[in-house]
């Protein structure tokens, strides 16, 4: 019998996942019928107007593609008109109705970058980094109005290891999304998925980065400003300013071994990185980029770039980013 799946999302961390369906990997019987992605938007340094890259692997498997801008009583009867038995969503971008929610035959299932109800929001994979765990995973979650609260059906587990960035962690959750909708299709289709309450007492939240996000601050521990370089990067990326040339740094490492040195001193090249003072510990800054060049090995950076003896690098208060509450706007 084929059993009919719907997915909505709009970023390429779902393509191992659609692969593995489209593959029959989670069953000969499922069939995606269609996939809602965001609109078409400019890309890139020359803004064109380009589709995502769930759009074009979509067209290129000859699947339907439906763009609408809002989810509203149209995309209902729409859904209603697939016949779809099932619905997934990973990272989609639309507030969809509990109406719309409720319209497959057997509810719709949310994929999720985090161990919920830890970092609920719109930056789970960058949070779980800069908060120093040794692991994060994705949750495949039934689907419910508030924002990632739905009773959990299944987890898959990664490593953080000491100098996974975000982007090193975002591909390893992107492969782990295989075993979970390998494990977890059957029993939806078949009406037998059992889900387990979230502690929404243990709920912590995070919001949507942006650039100011990237100011460091090394009046703070060494390993804790690591983590945040190494959770911000790709975006949006860490950076300090030092005689007027904006600095973006890629990679961090840390030492606990303390200097009498104020925060911020640049101490010297040393095993690949630049070693700067931090309150407590030493961070080693690894790869670093100025504005319009590429990202470089330390090293290799220091080698167009000097920070004279005794240089302090800018600090700026940096902002929170995880909160046991909704962020207000």
């Amino acid at each position: 019998m084929t059993q009919r799946l719907v997915f909505m999302g709009s970023d390429p961390i779902a393509l191992p996942a659609l692969n593995a369906i489209l593959s029959g990997e989670c069953g000969g019987g499922v069939k995606l019928v269609a996939v809602y992605t965001q609109l078409d938007r400019a890309r890139g340094r020359g803004k064109k107007v380009l589709p995502n890259e769930i759009k074009q692997w979509a067209l290129e498997k000859g699947i339907e593609v439906r763009q609408p801008d809002k989810i509203g009583k149209a995309e209902r009867l729409e859904m209603e008109a697939l016949q779809a038995d099932a619905c997934l969503v990973m990272a989609y971008g639309h507030i969809l109705s509990q109406k719309f929610i409720d319209t497959p035959l057997y509810g719709t299932w949310n994929l999720h970058t985090s161990l919920l109800p830890a970092f609920r929001g719109a930056s789970p994979i960058q949070n779980a980094v800069i908060a120093g765990g040794n692991e994060t995973g994705v949750s495949l979650m039934r689907l419910v109005r508030q924002m990632d609260a739905g009773p959990i059906l299944d987890v898959e587990k990664v490593s953080i290891e000491r100098l996974d960035t975000a982007l090193a962690v975002e591909h390893k959750l992107s492969l782990a999304c295989v075993p979970l909708v390998k494990r977890c299709l059957s029993g939806i289709f078949l009406g037998e998925a059992e889900t387990v309450p979230q502690d929404e007492e243990a709920a912590t939240y995070v919001r949507k980065l942006g650039k100011d996000d990237g100011v460091l601050n090394f009046a703070v521990e060494a390993k804790v400003l690591a983590k945040r370089i190494n959770g911000l990067y790709p975006w949006p990326s860490a950076r300090f300013t030092f005689q007027k040339n904006v600095i973006k740094v890629g990679l961090a490492d840390y030492e606990e071994t303390d200097t009498n040195l104020a925060p911020g001193t640049a101490i010297g090249l040393e095993n690949g990185g630049l070693r700067v003072a931090c309150s407590q510990g030493i961070v080693s800054l690894l790869k670093l980029q100025r504005a319009g060049g590429k990202m470089l090995d330390a090293d290799a950076f220091l080698r167009g770039f000097e920070f004279p003896e005794g240089a302090v690098l800018e600090s700026r208060s940096m902002p929170q980013l995880v909160a046991d509450h909704h962020f207000v706007g």
